[in-house]
């Protein structure tokens, strides 16, 4: 039994500042960030992207500079994904499995100039494919699944040697997370972790990204046949099962606010670490709303990246992770 008002008032421990921090159920730090970061060529190179207001792309030097930087600020770990240039693009996507791709050059010089930065690396075609599209596709259009698996495997296996920390599968291929553990086991490549796009959404939040990396312009048809429906939850429990069966470290939800439901069912589900990607539309719309003078840009970051901590996220890929880990002290 609890006391009633008026021996009770919840105002009470909400009067003060000291008292709210000492009261606050969750908590949000810089190590709950990872901060995802575009890869463009040539050297000394910032390309902002338009529609992502406050965002570059910037060639490995300047990766380099954001990877002291993130360290800096306490953020324990960069996403790395590629802007492939147009030439380079191919059926096939071999540029891949190139172990001297922007990918991996970016990986060697961050484990070089700060190893104690994680580094999470991309794993899917579409930054290399011409057609846009994450894996192979047949005569009529449709995406694949084993042969894109094995080349899943091939770039895994590239993105290791290269020296990265975690391995995230984002393509949404059944069964590829049991085939790149097996992979990276025999080659002993037994501490890099697999962070799986476990419950990746085919959503409309997703065009700032596809200009990031180069692939809006080039997509044919769309992503449906292979990431999930939006009208889908206990399908996203399925897929959590089979990839932390297949080996699976850590998961992913994807997009990150308009599925806080799946973060949370997945964590009450499974009880293990569940991440978020706050996507590029996500990120968008803050900025725009700041713009348009409709929010205030500090607060409105800090309460979402709450939001996904309250919902019971491990940690957060966000394009705000440097804003917010200065806001947070780091």
């Amino acid at each position: 039994m609890t006391a009633s008002y008026p021996a009770l008032r919840l105002r009470r421990t909400r009067a003060s500042a000291w008292s709210r921090r000492l009261h606050a159920e969750t908590v949000l730090t810089p190590a709950d960030l990872i901060w995802p970061l575009f890869i463009a060529e040539g050297e000394g190179v910032e390309q902002p992207i338009a529609s992502l207001p406050g965002v570059s792309r910037w060639s490995v030097d300047g990766i380099v500079a954001r990877g002291r930087e993130a360290r800096d600020l306490g953020i324990p770990c960069i996403a790395l994904f590629p802007y492939t240039q147009v030439e380079r693009r191919t059926e096939d996507g071999r540029e891949a499995l190139n172990p001297d791709n922007l990918m991996c050059q970016a990986i060697r010089a961050l484990k070089d100039a700060v190893p104690e930065v994680g580094v999470l690396t991309d794993v899917a075609l579409d930054p290399y494919t011409s057609h846009g599209h994450d894996g192979l596709v047949d005569a009529a259009g449709y995406v694949v699944n084993d042969t894109t698996a094995e080349m899943l495997v091939a770039q895994a296996l590239n993105q290791a040697n290269a020296g990265a920390d975690i391995i995230a599968p984002s393509d949404m291929m059944d069964g590829r997370i049991g085939m790149i553990r097996a992979a990276l086991e025999a080659e002993s490549h037994h501490n890099v972790q697999i962070m799986s796009y476990a419950a990746k959404y085919a959503s409309a939040f997703y065009g700032p990204f596809r200009d990031a990396v180069g692939s809006r312009g080039l997509l044919k048809g769309d992503k449906k046949t292979y990431q999930m429906d939006n009208a889908n939850a206990e399908e996203a429990l399925r897929e959590v099962a089979m990839d932390l069966a297949e080996g699976a470290d850590t998961v992913m939800v994807k997009p990150g606010l308009p599925y806080l439901d799946i973060i949370v069912r997945v964590r009450q589900a499974f009880e293990v670490p569940v991440f978020a990607y706050q996507v590029s539309g996500e990120y968008a719309m803050i900025e725009h709303a700041v713009a348009a003078g409709a929010a205030e840009r500090d607060v409105m970051v800090l309460e979402t990246l709450m939001a996904f901590k309250r919902a019971g996220c491990s940690g957060v890929l966000t394009y705000h992770a440097a804003h917010a880990a200065k806001l947070l002290g780091g």
